[in-house]
């Protein structure tokens, strides 16, 4: 299965509400859904929709912060793991289980820490203050086959600024869902990101 690499990020997502919105995802082009587990219910809420969506997306947790939260989400059938944080427990329980991992990180220190710790890739985290500049300067030092995402701050307007410094993708959070957001609003915005990503791919 290849992805866009746009995260869809739907902190604050109910179970019941999970299906439905991560199908118009799917159905806009956006394939890599992540549930922050701090929404309600969240683990139930990966389960359901990684069994609604099976063959056609992955379905991972965000703000992970435990070993244990990990296996949670490996047993719903989540497929990736999004950690605030660089804790060397949780991304080698997440690798261990054959999930991919995606640390946050806003400094080379952190950057390398993940690095060795096994990280899948890195989440730069908050874009909008690092800036595109300041990624740059760190992926000058970083290997040049990692995959980096700009989160935090990163929307359709700028993803063209990322993608000149070597961004891999994003991940969207506010942008395209808060809660109570309907679903075809969700749908709108989903295609809109990836109109904007499709542009900034292609040069």
């Amino acid at each position: 299965m290849s992805h866009r690499h746009i995260i869809a990020i739907l902190r604050g997502i109910t179970p019941e509400e999970a299906v439905p919105v991560c199908t118009a995802l799917v159905e806009a082009g956006i394939t890599l859904i992540e549930v922050p587990l701090n929404s309600p219910n969240a683990v139930d809420s990966i389960g359901r929709a990684a069994s609604a969506l099976s063959g056609r997306a992955e379905i991972g947790a965000g703000t992970v912060l435990s070993p244990e939260d990990v296996r949670a989400v490996a047993g719903a059938g989540g497929t990736f793991i999004v950690s605030p944080d660089t804790n060397p427990a949780v991304i080698a329980e997440t690798v261990g289980l054959g999930l991919k991992s995606y640390p946050g990180v806003f400094s080379p220190t952190d950057a390398f820490a993940a690095i060795r710790a096994g990280a899948t890739g890195l989440k730069f985290f908050p874009a909008e203050v690092l800036g595109a500049k300041g990624i740059k300067a760190m992926k000058a030092v970083l290997p040049p086959q990692l995959p980096v995402y700009a989160v935090g701050g990163a929307n359709p307007d700028n993803f063209h600024e990322f993608f000149a410094v070597g961004c891999t993708g994003f991940g969207l959070g506010t942008y395209i869902f808060k809660p109570g957001m309907g679903v075809a609003e969700i749908a709108d915005r989903a295609r809109l990101a990836v109109a904007s990503y499709d542009r900034g791919a292609a040069k």
